[in-house]
């Protein structure tokens, strides 16, 4: 009977540490009403997740602001909420492939601020880090798509979509992610922020995603809108939309960085009605305005469109992702109905592909179901051309082969429409912003006070009158005051080296 007793009260003991632990260090047992009773922190209480890829989190909970090891696949299930406090940094697991999936029905709300962001890393050590250490960030909804409920690339077992364009999967606000995109199988890479049929009841502002290993941000369906997105130094595309996508953007800023880039050859924007091209509803239809690409081309004198230069660079991560070569500042394709308005690209080897080789791309544009308005291109190898993985500014109509060898490519004649307002120009520097290339010290991808940028935005267009701010400029600054700079206070680019 006193063994007994003993032991009992020794477990008793034991099991207070441990839920002491758990508040101390991140989680909060009141789980925003009602007490929680699960435990998803481990070890020391600074571990999230057992390290297995099925771990759920099926209660809401609270991580303390505080620095915490993601392992394993972590998905945060229907009916739960994750609430992760301003300030707090989470390392992604190399070794378990780290991923946080947050369900259809289940929320994540991360609101940092300028001085005090959340920050999804890796776990490797400064200097050490490179694309793909860990999987990235997936959020799931009930939003429409074109394709019904459908399961999340990537290897989750895990599906979106539904019927309720205003679903709210959380908050997702002053947000850095870095280093994500781990190569779960061939062509199955996490991107570093997957938003399947998201909808437009989440707030999604302020996001980093640096040195993604696949795209930076991946559309798929879903209606959700964003503000003050930074795509850098991504692997693929910077922003991919697919299977009816329809949310309102503004203030994109996307770098390149020109040593890397993927196999499948790597754009700012890639757009998909879906894979096959099918004129499926809701068609994909996102409306884009004051987005900045910058692209390799100027970044490096020395630079060559080849695999010869685009090695990866320091950042090469040898984690079996192939590297390739550089496309477009915009593919749109397979029957997307994209539009964008007041934006700027520059350096890129090509400006603008309609490709006709699924779908009807160019028939969308030509009748006005796909808009590009009042874009400024600078310093393009060639404006544009009809053909995926063609560098010739020639005709072609069926995106497979020339149409017509003495005639410019449907996409550069479409774009130099004079309705579209479009301006191109011989050279980056044409633009007169401040410092644009990311290489070298002090970058300002703000315009200068004499660029042709300022004064030149237009909001006329029925597809802008709400959910967008009316500003004076084209591209995503105007300016680089301290009262214009967005980026300010929260952003880092320069990861490798940080000290987390």
């Amino acid at each position: 009977m006193k063994t007994f007793n003993f032991f009992a009260k020794m477990l008793f003991v034991m099991s207070a540490v441990v839920l002491s632990a758990c508040s101390d260090n991140g989680d909060d047992n009141s789980g925003g009403g009602g007490g929680t009773t699960e435990q998803i922190l481990f070890g020391d209480g600074t571990q999230i997740g057992n390290g297995d890829q099925e771990f759920t989190i099926k209660e809401s909970h609270t991580l303390k602001k505080g620095t915490y090891v993601l392992k394993g696949w972590v998905y945060v299930d229907a009916g739960a909420t994750l609430t992760i406090e301003p300030g707090t940094i989470i390392k992604g697991d190399k070794a378990t492939k780290a991923a946080l999936i947050v369900q259809r029905g289940g929320k994540i709300m991360a609101e940092g601020s300028a001085t005090a962001p959340i920050i999804f890393t890796s776990n490797q050590a400064k200097g050490s880090r490179k694309p793909g250490d860990w999987g990235g960030v997936i959020l799931l909804g009930k939003a429409k798509n074109n394709g019904n409920v459908m399961t999340i690339e990537g290897g989750p077992n895990a599906d979106h979509g539904g019927s309720d364009d205003t679903d709210n999967s959380g908050v997702l606000s002053y947000v850095r992610i870095e280093f994500a995109g781990y190569p779960f199988k061939e062509d199955q890479e996490i991107n570093g922020l997957t938003l399947g049929s998201v909808g437009s009841g989440t707030k999604l502002d302020h996001i980093q995603v640096s040195y993604s290993n696949d795209d930076s941000y991946e559309w798929f369906g879903g209606t959700v809108s964003a503000k003050y997105l930074v795509a850098y130094h991504g692997w693929d595309d910077d922003f991919d939309t697919d299977n009816g996508f329809s949310g309102k953007l503004q203030f994109l800023l996307s770098v390149r960085h020109p040593k890397i880039a993927d196999y499948s050859l790597s754009n700012g924007f890639e757009s998909d009605n879906n894979k096959d091209g099918v004129a499926t509803t809701p068609f994909t239809s996102a409306v884009f305005s004051n987005v900045t690409f910058i692209g390799p081309i100027g970044q490096d004198a020395s630079f060559a469109n080849t695999t010869q230069y685009i090695t990866g660079g320091d950042m090469f991560p040898d984690n079996g992702s192939k590297l390739g070569t550089f496309q477009a500042a915009m593919h749109i394709r397979r029957n997307s109905r994209l539009n964008c308005f007041n934006s700027v690209a520059v350096g890129f080897p090509v400006g603008l592909i309609l490709d006709n080789e699924k779908g009807t791309t160019q028939t969308a544009a030509t009748d006005g179901n796909l808009k590009l308005q009042n874009l400024y291109f600078a310093g393009m190898t060639i404006l544009g051309s009809d053909i995926n993985k063609n560098y010739l500014d020639q005709l072609s109509t069926d995106g497979k082969t020339i149409s017509d060898a003495g005639k410019p490519s449907f996409s550069s004649t479409f774009f130099r429409l004079t309705a579209n307002n479009n301006k191109v120009y011989d050279n980056i520097s044409d633009l007169k912003l401040k410092q644009p290339n990311s290489l070298i010290a002090s970058p300002s991808y703000a315009p200068s006070a004499d660029s042709p940028l300022l004064g030149a935005a237009a909001f006329t267009d029925a597809a802008l009158q709400s959910g967008f701010d009316k500003v004076s400029y084209v591209g995503a600054f105007a300016s680089d005051a301290a009262a214009d700079n967005w980026l300010a206070g929260w952003t880092n680019f320069d990861p490798q080296n940080t000290t987390y």
